[in-house]
């Protein structure tokens, strides 16, 4: 017996309406309206905790055709607020699916919304800017959906790491055959195969909650600290910003990525500014301009480093090729560097894995090995 569809609504704050047939759970949820190009890796993207406080919509038109399965999470649990597509397919083929993307968002009471033109949903954001929404499947007046949508928090000065951070300090568990290097990474949002790939490099990973002390962690004799992915705005995370200068003034090599790069900016004595639609998918090009390689790579991210704002101590390493902002960057005297992007490369393509043998080999020639 065919389920009977469920209207849904979704409504942006500056009054666009948009309707459409309820997917995965049944309900009502906020966030700011974000879009993702990639084609594939909704899986992923809905575990990446970079996502908290976001509704995220899907540019490729036809999402879910193979499914969903245990070993494709990149941390405990679901994290994005809300779900847009096109058309999610019920029809799922792949050897490894365990259940649908419906049953998926269903289980994880993610509420979803599909058959909406999302061409001109992602115009309209490309055009206004990342906003506040709602979905719904329970309200579907329009006017009551917005009052509740301009009572919610904007990015803008949001923390949310603390919100997806883990409680308590624990060793990956997937121990390398022979430790080279012990590294501390900071879970500001950390996904899980930024740990296999530190691991992949013979390096035994303690990832600390996002709250750690700079005293903290140096207890612990690391050498070198990884400052994770994650949501919101880091300019909100002033404390944790006076750990990390304090952590680079110990002259540990540090490594970070996305909101870990925003906080390093931070700590350097630069800023960061809110981008007006973001950076997210698997196919933004990026150039190292120290070898002048092009790389493509995926991104997360709605906040950027001002290249103005950086001291003379740090370089631009990586500009993003479709707008020229920072996507890298690196200290000149301290053993520091960090990217805006995903190396870890889940989902996305793997043209960036070697920033983590580049970090490897800066631990290598720290230690004299």
């Amino acid at each position: 017996m065919q389920e009977q569809s469920v209207k849904a609504i979704l409504v942006l704050e500056d009054g666009r309406v948009f309707e459409g047939i309820s997917f995965g759970a049944v309900g009502e949820t906020f966030g700011e309206i974000v879009f993702n190009t990639s084609m594939s890796g909704y899986q992923e993207i809905l575990t990446d905790p970079s996502y908290a406080g976001q509704i995220v919509t899907m540019t490729y038109p036809l999402i879910g055709n193979y499914g969903v399965n245990p070993e494709d999470v990149e941390s405990r649990k679901t994290w994005a607020e809300g779900f847009v597509v096109r058309e999610s397919s019920r029809i799922v083929s792949n050897f490894r699916s365990t259940m649908s993307l419906d049953e998926y968002l269903k289980v994880n009471n993610i509420v979803g919304i599909e058959h909406i033109d999302t061409r001109a949903l992602v115009r309209h954001i490309r055009d206004k800017g990342a906003m506040r929404a709602g979905i719904s499947s329970v309200e579907t007046d329009a006017e009551v959906l917005l009052r509740k949508i301009l009572e919610q928090p904007e990015m803008q000065n949001r923390e949310l790491a603390s919100s997806v951070t883990v409680e308590s300090p624990f060793t990956y568990e997937q121990a390398p055959i022979s430790e080279k290097f012990h590294i501390v990474a900071y879970d500001f949002g950390v996904k899980t195969n930024s740990l296999r790939e530190f691991a992949k490099f013979g390096c035994r990973i303690t990832v600390v909650p996002a709250e750690t002390t700079a005293a903290e962690v140096l207890t612990l004799k690391p050498d070198g600290i990884f400052l994770s992915n994650g949501p919101g705005d880091p300019a909100s995370m002033q404390t944790t910003i006076a750990e990390i200068r304090t952590l680079a003034e110990s002259k540990t090599p540090i490594f970070g990525i996305c909101l870990g790069h925003q906080l390093l900016g931070e700590a350097f004595g630069g800023k960061t500014y809110k981008l007006k639609f973001g950076h997210r998918g698997g196919n933004q090009p990026i150039k190292d301009l120290t070898t002048g390689k092009i790389e493509i790579a995926s991104h997360n991210h709605g906040f950027a480093v001002d290249a103005d704002s950086l001291p003379a101590d740090v370089e631009v390493t990586h500009v993003n090729l479709n707008d020229n902002t920072v996507a890298g960057m690196r200290h000149k005297t301290l053993p520091i560097f960090s990217v805006q992007y995903h190396p870890e490369s889940a989902p996305g393509p793997h043209d960036s894995e070697y920033l983590f043998e580049r970090f490897v080999a800066l631990l290598n020639a720290k230690t004299g090995n």
